[in-house]
């Protein structure tokens, strides 16, 4: 997989409130994207997993996490063991 770096600047008050370092809050952004754009419909769960650094099923898994579900042919997947 290609994938491009995207630099973000992030003030060091937001690293100390966040009680993070540069790499665990870069994880996190990613997680916090990833699940944002899925909610929006910008993304599929795949691709958005692929952004979170994590497998699909882990994503979607991760999704309640955050008060977000997935959509329901999403959810037969899952029960299904198709994910």
């Amino acid at each position: 997989m290609t994938t491009q770096q995207i630099v973000i600047e992030v003030p060091e008050k937001v690293l100390l409130a966040e009680k993070a370092d540069a790499s665990s809050f870069a994880q996190e952004l990613c997680v916090l994207a990833a699940v944002k754009l899925y909610e929006l419909g910008r993304l599929s769960s795949g691709r958005a997993a692929e952004l979170a650094g994590m497998a699909r099923v882990e994503f979607l898994l991760e999704l309640g996490r955050y008060k977000v579900f997935p959509f329901e042919v999403e959810l037969r997947d899952l029960e299904m063991g198709h994910a």
